[in-house]
């Protein structure tokens, strides 16, 4: 009897404990439920993670901190080039561009080569002699063209970075922000030819002197992440003794883009496929408004999709604010006859256009929308102002009449 009791606790004994070890791996198999994101972490001094399409900063790390940024400078220096100057022309190099210090692509003075090609020799090879012609080239002068490159900055509102050369050279008054860099980045790959550049592992350049054109230059890119990542696609390495290994970084994965920023960090290559990954998996693109959707308790419909990096908490946090528009407008008379506000967490981070049922208005979408494609943060404030909004604006404006 007491035999058989002991054999019948025992077994009542084991099958607990069979059940409690089984337990960690139950809750494996249930669904997450987890409201926050995974936890990112990097080596670097300074670290910020952004999706370019809506500008939405998604991780900052000392995102503020004033540091050197080394080369990660010619991201600037490239996108004013573009913006400015013709990628046509038959660029001059001079002396001062020839002996420039640090990382060459080996110009010689007096051989001409097109913009175009210079900015594939600053941004493949990071060439502080393409840099320095470039500049003279565009700005008339290093200090012109410095002029440019802060006045871009104030335009995207970055605002705890100042620009004294286009190269990345040390110097007291020159700096700026992983945050800073990140919304830069993100302006730039909204480029095709920026994003052309920066994606392309080898490019070949005709170079000519006074004697005619010289064997080829043959440019292989310095970013690593583009052998490295799935799906990379830019955008610029950088490195000097006081600035450190600097990076910036950008992948595209299911339609979305995003990009990493690491100042000073020692490990930046996996640190970039860690901070890629965390936000794919953690951000990724959610489709707030649909072009055409019926605006609740209106007869208006968006003009335009728009979609936001959210996680999985942040989707019950959306709000929706219906604004009439004025009948006397001039938005009015192109046709936006409201506006939808979204919000997250009561922060606004879009304002998109509204129009009547039935009309085609990819136009004026495209004109109302240009005021938050760009950089849109969770502050609901756009980095862009009326020098670089008005001349968009109009354009699509003037195509909008034109389709009346």
């Amino acid at each position: 009897m007491m035999r058989k009791l002991f054999f019948t606790r025992l077994a009542l004994f084991l099958s607990v404990m069979l059940v409690l070890s089984l337990i960690p791996f139950l809750t494996l198999l249930q669904p997450s439920v987890s409201a926050e994101p995974a936890t990112l972490s990097t080596h670097a001094q300074s670290a910020s993670v952004i999706d370019v399409q809506s500008g939405r900063i998604l991780y900052s790390q000392q995102g503020d901190k004033q540091m050197r940024i080394a080369s990660l400078t010619k991201v600037m220096t490239a996108i004013v080039a573009i913006e400015h100057g013709d990628l046509a022309d038959r660029v001059s190099v001079s002396s001062a561009a020839a002996r420039k210090e640090g990382s060459s692509v080996y110009l010689k003075a007096g051989q001409t080569i097109s913009l175009e090609n210079l900015l594939y020799g600053l941004m493949l090879r990071s060439g502080n002699d393409a840099a320095t012609a470039i500049a003279e080239h565009v700005g008339g002068s290093v200090e012109g063209f410095a002029y440019l490159m802060n006045r871009e900055a104030s335009m995207l509102g970055m605002s705890h970075s100042h620009f004294s050369n286009p190269s990345g050279l040390d110097a007291p008054d020159h700096y700026s922000t992983s945050d800073d860099m990140a919304k830069l980045t993100a302006y730039a790959l909204k480029n095709a030819k920026f994003r052309e550049i920066v994606k392309t592992k080898v490019k070949r350049a005709t170079v000519a002197d006074e004697s005619g054109d010289l064997p080829d230059y043959v440019w292989g890119n310095k970013n690593k992440m583009l052998s490295l990542f799935p799906g990379a696609d830019g955008v610029k390495t950088g490195y000097t003794k006081l600035a450190g290994r600097c990076l910036i970084s950008s992948a595209t994965r299911g339609g979305q883009q995003v990009a990493v920023v690491t100042l000073n960090d020692g490990d930046d290559w996996a640190d970039h496929a860690r901070a890629l990954n965390y936000a794919f998996a953690n951000y990724p693109l959610a489709k707030l408004v649909s072009k055409g959707e019926e605006i609740e308790g209106t007869k208006l419909v968006s003009a335009v999709d728009y979609w936001y990096p959210l996680n999985e908490e942040e989707k019950a946090h959306i709000g929706r604010k219906t604004l009439l528009g004025d009948p006397y407008s001039l938005d009015y008379r192109f046709g936006t006859l409201g506006r939808l506000q979204l919000t997250l967490n009561d922060k606004p981070i879009a304002t998109l256009p509204l129009s009547g049922p039935g009309k085609d208005d990819s136009a004026r979408g495209q004109a109302n929308a240009t005021f938050n494609q760009m950089g849109v943060g969770e502050s609901g404030d756009s980095p862009n102002t009326l020098p670089h909004l008005f001349i968009r604006v109009i354009r699509a404006l003037f195509l909008a009449a034109s389709q009346e």
